[in-house]
């Protein structure tokens, strides 16, 4: 007969080790890691100008949409309908010169950040 002290009870779970991990991972201080710091530097210029390109292109289009309205729905603004849809396309034909003015005005902004990461990398 065994006693309770001589018996040995093991129990592992990869599953849960795993999240336990990842758990931990989420609490503990994040170390500074400057090829991380570089990505995010350069997914922020490219991400602000989609976001304003987007928002553009979106409002443009909606607009134009509401000229297609005054066009063919309400036909006694037919004329004012025409001007809003030539605003709604010259919008978003806009859209991405926009984008492109945006990115290289912000790479500008942080390109002194980025060269000196970049350098310090290199070493």
């Amino acid at each position: 007969m065994e006693t309770e002290s001589s018996m040995y009870a093991y129990t592992y779970s990869s599953k849960q080790n795993e999240e336990i991990n990842n758990i931990l991972s989420k609490y503990a201080p994040k170390e500074e890691d400057k090829m991380e710091q570089l990505r995010q530097l350069d997914q922020r210029v490219t991400q602000r100008g989609s976001v304003i390109s987007i928002l553009v292109g979106t409002i443009s289009s909606l607009v134009f949409g509401i000229g297609m309205c005054c066009t063919m729905l309400w036909t006694s603004y037919f004329a004012e309908g025409i001007v809003i849809g030539v605003l709604g396309v010259i919008g978003v034909s806009s859209a991405y010169p926009i984008y492109n003015y945006v990115v290289k005005k912000e790479r500008a902004k942080i390109a002194d950040q980025v060269i000196a990461l970049g350098n310090e990398l290199l070493k």
